[in-house]
């Protein structure tokens, strides 16, 4: 079974030549934000991904973690590979200095996650997690709380999670019925929460849990929900682990995938006599969602870098057995392998098209955050509008890369032996956590489109017409560029339409939304894969077999890919009347 292999290259190209890796280091207030550290940082992530994440995958897929006497136990060799994670300060790639962080771009983390991803999903997910709850207590903590825990979390010494669900409050999270008494300086915690990623394990010495949970006298609904910080060992003031806190894993899923990650149910203040788990606030009293969604925007970005990521490692493993694999008589008289067949070629140029301009839309998007925190006035209204569509419009293509993976197989793609059904059921979970992506599209259509006039959709589409317009194009990058014209107008167009018809129709967002989300996505994927051809062209010169196929892969895209647009923005036209025609007896 193949190992993961980064696509160093292909990566620093996207950092480079989309992000504008080089003016975000420039900008940057960190004096370890260094453009020259990149190319050495990111050869040593994809050296960790190959020869330290990489061969676990299966064995975490085969040994899933469990829970014995109150703890969990976490797949064979993953205690180890943490190790070195810490070790190699991985964890602290883009985290704050004052904090012990290197400081360098989010982007460039955001390449090192990729990576790990690709190399093993269940792994990544518990830095992942930490680094969302890092985020979240940087942004909402007093300066106590934050020298107290964000040393040790950005070191990997300790890792975080983000403890939102219960059995009855899954999206909604107005119905939560976990409680926190005050007492003294702290809060009493009492509850359930389900479906917690690396609620537990024994590779740190402390899991730090983020909690929402409800006060006595709070408000109904999601104004009256808190934040706290409930650690699974309290610290003493000199930062030493003090007694055991009443925090423990009732017990673990048992998933389609993602089996090394556990996945617990965890049990807050739920021993015989417990006055309860001690927490600590987190921000304002009932002001606890807005500062958890800090953490949960984080998750959404690196969500749709898991949907990059899988996609990555399964068109890998299917390129490599299509170049080994002889079988029938192939369209290309110079191949005995399968890549010749003309129709393999289709799917594994599905693949890669569609993971290049995911990784596009996904690194552009951690960009943004970067030139937020360096004060770009419209760089938050990007990142808002582009958050959506990385976690939505990625994780649904993921679905379908790590499919073809499976077809590209053949029958031997349905044996669990060659590996490629795990990507399959690995991403699966992808579309459903972390806001589901119909909540996905919802959210682009409501809060960031009709709410705003439009206002964040017209800034991003004028910026992306403006920059079309100024490349210089010959031979197949015109057409290339014109299609991405195109689609724009497209877009435009459909757009205009959903905002001047929703007032008649107040069934019209929950019909197109997800449209609309597929749609923005092809279309900006469109523009960079657009970009990346016109930047080929002039670098020819530099590596012709690299940059001749990033052309070719564009070109594709824009021939076979993009016209998947016109499919959804005809269906956004369809309006609501088909999908509600039908009564609830008649389903």
């Amino acid at each position: 079974m193949p190992e993961y292999i980064a696509p160093l290259k292909e990566m620093n190209f996207v950092l480079n030549e989309l992000v504008g890796l080089e003016k975000i280091c420039a900008n940057s207030k960190n004096e370890g934000a260094s453009i020259d550290l990149v190319p050495s940082v990111l050869e040593e992530a994809g050296r960790l991904a190959h020869e330290v994440f990489s061969p676990l995958n299966r064995i975490g897929d085969l040994n899933p973690a469990r829970v014995e006497d109150g703890k969990v136990i976490e797949s064979p060799g993953f205690s180890e590979a943490y190790q070195q994670f810490v070790e190699g300060g991985w964890g602290s790639v883009a985290c704050d200095p004052n904090y012990g962080g290197m400081g360098l771009p989010e982007a460039v983390d955001a390449a090192c996650l990729e990576m790990w991803i690709g190399s093993n999903v269940s792994f990544s997910l518990c830095p992942t997690l930490t680094h969302g709850a890092i985020n979240a207590l940087k942004a909402s903590a007093t300066e106590e709380i934050k020298q107290r825990y964000l040393p040790k979390m950005i070191t990997g010494e300790w890792t975080g999670t983000m403890n939102l669900t219960e059995s009855q409050a899954g999206s909604d999270l107005s119905v939560i019925r976990t409680k926190a008494m005050p007492e003294g300086d702290h809060y009493r915690i009492k509850g359930t929460k389900i479906f917690i990623t690396w609620g537990d394990h024994q590779m740190t010495d402390n899991v730090v849990h983020l909690v929402l949970a409800r006060l006595p006298d709070a408000p109904e609904g999601v104004k009256g929900i808190s934040l706290f910080v409930v650690p699974k060992f309290l610290v003493n003031d000199d930062g030493s682990l003090g007694d055991r806190n009443d925090v423990f894993p009732l017990s673990v899923e048992h998933k389609l995938g993602i089996h090394a990650s556990p996945t617990c149910v965890m049990g807050f203040g739920q021993s015989n006599d417990s006055a309860g788990a001690i927490g600590y606030l987190v921000g304002q009293e009932n002001r606890g969602l807005m500062h958890m969604f800090v953490m949960m925007n984080s998750a959404r970005l690196h969500i749709g870098l898991e949907g990059t990521g899988i996609g990555e490692r399964a068109y890998q493993h299917a390129r490599d057995y299509a170049k080994d694999r002889v079988q029938g008589k192939s369209s290309d008289e110079n191949s005995e392998t399968i890549i010749g067949h003309a129709d393999v070629r289709r799917m594994l140029l599905e693949m890669r098209s569609l993971t290049e301009a995911s990784r596009a839309l996904c690194y552009v998007a951690f960009g943004e955050l970067d030139r937020v925190e360096q004060g770009d006035d419209k760089a938050l209204a990007r990142v808002e509008y582009l958050t959506p569509i990385v976690k939505g419009f990625t994780t649904e293509i993921a679905q379908e890369i790590t499919s073809l993976a499976v077809q590209i197989h053949g029958g031997m793609g349905f044996v669990e032996e060659t590996g490629v059904a795990q990507y399959y059921r690995d991403a699966r979970i992808m579309p459903i956590y972390e806001g589901t992506n119909g909540i996905q599209a919802m959210d682009l259509i409501g809060r960031k489109l009709l709410a705003d006039n439009c206002g964040r959709f017209n800034l991003m589409v004028q910026e992306m017409q403006s920059e079309l317009a100024s490349m210089e194009v010959s031979g197949i990058t015109q057409s290339i560029v014109q299609a991405s014209v195109n689609s724009l107008e497209l877009l435009e167009e459909h757009t205009r339409w959903i905002a001047d018809n929703v007032a008649a129709d107040e069934n019209l967002p929950g019909s197109v939304a997800f449209h609309l989300m597929m749609l923005n996505g092809y279309v900006f994927g469109g523009f960079f894969m657009a970009k990346s051809a016109v930047v080929a062209q002039q670098k020819m010169a530099e590596d012709k077999q690299f940059y001749d196929a990033k052309i070719k892969v564009a070109d594709f895209y824009a021939n076979s890919i993009l016209p998947r647009a016109l499919a959804h923005a005809a269906s956004i036209r369809g309006g609501s009347n088909s999908i509600m025609q039908l009564s609830e007896d008649q389903f």
